[in-house]
């Protein structure tokens, strides 16, 4: 066996991939041959660090140092200075706020200081094609442990003695779950991962397959021991290509090595795994639509009960649970149940992936332990809002949540204390949004998306969602009335308290957390015609400030529609009549000389 002096770990995850991660990873192959040290230094194609705004990422170890923003011209230096030399390149750490230096480690970061990595422990720390790397890290320990010395049942208190509740949006309690499934009667009995993930900007399940795939086989494996099943789907949307791609490969090595398969372990447990790509639909996140899909029919809904423990795919008991939940199981099996318990609140233990996107400084996929609070994860983790402008909300539970305020940033983060303001877990998504965005118009954008996600199948969500949208579109174009805004509200309550699954019973949860915490916004927009962040096109009014207007002509000459009459002798006005609201002039002025109101 080889054993190197550095490896250079490189992020290969979707995000650095974008960025030109494979160029640098050919680059320091490259460079590391030309100069005779690839027999000495060892590069690592990882998956994601969580830091996607500042990739590509590069960590050298032994050191740690963590690199950001890297480009294949980057890689001579790195090589020259810090492989070669032992001379770290400042200018490529990160950077830290105010008068602090360069950071040169993990743990110097803000960003890492308060998580806390149990599903994401090998993201970014193996090579996610390599089954010896999550072996050297503990990997299949925990089914060999099961398989070995524990019964069914007793892999099933311990997931109960974790606490694990469902991280897929639901919250069940995973062992509460299992059991179920392992009652049920039937000599056929099925486990499904859910990954299909659909939220817009949510990629925790994806990160997760990209950058350890073989914790969630090895969890997939232990829940089929424990309920008595010997085959499995793991259900991804095909616009996770790379995703795929790993967990193919992972599948086809871990047969190979005995650890999937038949007599696994030399064990009476055998365990086949499947993939089957979706199309896309977000309904199919919904657990019986999911199953309908992998039938080959149409991804739609059905009443319940039958409950899938009991009847589920191809009518055998089934029990399904999100790429995250699954991931979590080896350690819970390998450390105990009491173990991971130990951490979060009284009725949410453990930690929670959550992509954290938007107006905010440090956007990427952080795990936190269960109660901390908003404020910690968007101000020290995240780093605050960007170009320090004020928060206005955070959108948690991607489409089907709610939006709460600054108000609530000291909310621990628990299923309990969320639903309580009217949001949810949901998968995990965080949506930060500043001064700048209007509450009403961000409402309609993810009732947008739900509606056109509702299968149609019950006529409170097809037909609601419809008509609430038609609403929020009328407010915000500044053509609504308090009879419509009554109306909305009715109509929120409707859907969520009469449609048939998950989707349409949540879709109202922007509308009616901002109903609650921005009243004002919308009747702002419905009394004074108005919108006060000045995000609404239809309500918007440009004109040029005399006064600071300098004569250049810069707003004229970029108009697309031709509505800035004048010269530099008489200046300029803006012909409201004309006028498409498209800001481009306020874009354009470098002298401050356009008001938008």
């Amino acid at each position: 066996m080889t054993i190197f002096r550095s490896h250079v770990l490189i992020c290969g995850g979707t995000g650095c991939t974008s960025s030109g991660a494979a160029e640098v990873i050919g680059s320091f192959k490259q460079e590391l041959a030309r100069r005779k040290l690839d027999e000495e230094v060892l590069v690592v194609p990882t998956g994601c660090h969580g830091m996607c705004e500042m990739g590509p990422i590069v960590v050298v170890y032994p050191e740690g140092t963590f690199y950001c923003k890297v480009t294949a011209s980057d890689v001579p230096e790195i090589v020259e200075e810090h492989i070669y030399k032992g001379r770290p390149v400042q200018r490529l750490m990160y950077e830290g706020s105010g008068d602090m230096p360069a950071l040169p480690h993990y743990k110097d970061i803000p960003f890492y200081g308060k998580q806390h990595r149990i599903a994401l422990a090998n993201c970014g720390y193996i090579n996610p094609e390599n089954i010896d790397e999550y072996i050297a890290r503990g990997g299949y320990e925990a089914l060999g442990k099961a398989i070995t010395s524990m019964t069914p049942a007793q892999v099933i208190d311990e997931v109960k003695a974790s606490g694990l509740r469902g991280r897929g949006g639901g919250g069940f309690p995973t062992g509460l779950k299992w059991s179920f499934c392992a009652a049920a009667q039937g000599d056929k009995k099925y486990v499904i991962c859910n990954a299909d993930e659909g939220d817009p900007g949510a990629f925790m399940d994806r990160s997760i397959l990209e950058g350890d795939p073989h914790s969630v086989i090895e969890g997939m494996m232990l829940g089929g021991y424990a309920m008595g099943a010997d085959e499995g789907y793991v259900y991804c949307r095909a616009e996770y290509p790379l995703a795929i791609e790993r967990l193919k490969h992972a599948i086809a090595v871990a047969e190979g090595y005995g650890l999937l398969g038949n007599n696994i372990m030399n064990s009476s447990f055998s365990f086949h795994l499947h993939i089957k790509e979706g199309a896309g639909a977000f309904v199919c996140g919904e657990e019986t639509a999911l199953m309908g899909s992998i039938e080959g029919r149409r991804g739609m809904p059905r009443p319940r009960p039958p409950f899938p423990a009991n009847s589920g795919l191809w009518g055998h008991p089934t029990n399904i649970n999100n790429v995250e939940t699954w991931a979590n199981v080896p350690q819970i099996v390998g450390n105990g149940g009491e173990w991971y318990a130990a951490m979060g609140t009284e009725k949410s233990k453990g930690t929670k992936v959550f992509a954290l996107t938007g107006k905010v400084k440090h956007t990427g996929l952080v795990e936190v332990p269960m109660g901390i609070t908003l404020r910690e994860i968007i101000f020290d983790i995240g780093g605050g809002i960007l170009d320090d402008k004020k928060f206005k909300a955070v959108q948690i539970g991607g489409p089907s949540g709610g939006c709460l305020t600054e108000e609530h940033l000291d909310t621990p983060v628990s299923y309990e204390s969320l639903t309580a303001l009217g949001a949810i877990m949901g998968s995990g998504g965080l949506v930060v949004m500043d001064e700048d965005n209007c509450m009403v118009d961000v409402a309609k954008f993810f009732l947008e998306f739900t509606q056109k996600e509702s299968c149609g199948k019950c006529v409170p969500c097809r037909e609601g969602t419809k008509h609430m949208l038609l609403l929020l579109e009328k407010i915000t174009e500044g053509k609504g009335t308090m009879e419509d805004l009554a109306m909305l509200e009715e109509l929120a309550h409707m859907v969520r308290d009469m449609s048939l699954c998950g989707l349409g019973q949540t879709a109202p949860n922007p509308v009616l957390t901002t109903l609650r915490y921005f009243k004002e916004e919308y009747l702002a927009h419905i009394v004074d015609k108005r919108c006060p962040a000045g995000a609404c096109t239809a309500l918007l009014e440009y004109t040029i400030l005399q006064d600071v207007c300098k004569k250049c002509g810069i707003c004229a000459k970029n108009c697309p529609v031709h509505c800035i009459p004048g010269d530099r002798k008489s200046g300029y006005l803006i012909e409201t009549d004309k006028c498409i609201r498209c800001g481009t002039c306020f874009e354009k002025c470098p002298f401050g000389a356009i008001e938008k109101k």
